[in-house]
């Protein structure tokens, strides 16, 4: 069975996508099949592309991400995905609000995966410059290689 990763953020256009993005470049040469996507807690932005700065910084890093669109998370995300992944500590405690009764996905925040940064919020760069996106890019990018190899020592 693969393993389902879903990462959210409040919109959908900075965080989730770039931290989706990262898992996705690190798993390349590895041999896991994993099923990575991301949403967002909130819907104003469904429908639309990553935040031309997100993209710019995955470009930089040789990652397209232009393709993706913004959505919200829905309520079948809770069975279809084994680990649901939040940003920061308000969208895990709107994650814990829509879980439904039934749900099977595992819940944590990205720096849960980072030693000695657990319980911590990857800032949001929405309202920052390029150097925040870059920030949040190196933050995503050394979570999802300890994602890696914790999925891969299984």
């Amino acid at each position: 069975m693969n393993p389902s990763i879903l990462f959210v953020c409040l919109g959908n256009i900075c965080r989730s996508p770039l931290a989706e993005a990262a898992l996705r470049q690190e798993c390349m040469d590895s041999t896991l099949n994993i099923i990575v996507d991301s949403a967002g807690t909130g819907d104003w932005h469904a429908g639309q592309p990553p935040d031309e700065r997100a993209q710019a910084v995955a470009a930089q890093n040789g990652v397209d991400i232009g393709h993706l669109r913004a959505r919200q998370v829905k309520a079948s995300d809770f069975r279809d995905f084994d680990h649901i992944i939040a940003l920061d500590n308000q969208n895990l405690r709107d994650l814990k609000a829509l879980r439904p009764a039934m749900a099977v996905s595992q819940l944590s925040l990205l720096f849960d995966h980072v030693a000695g940064r657990a319980g911590e919020d990857v800032a949001d760069p929405y309202y920052g410059a390029a150097r925040d996106f870059e920030q949040t890019w190196a933050e995503v990018s050394e979570a999802a290689r300890n994602i890696r190899k914790w999925l891969e020592a299984g």
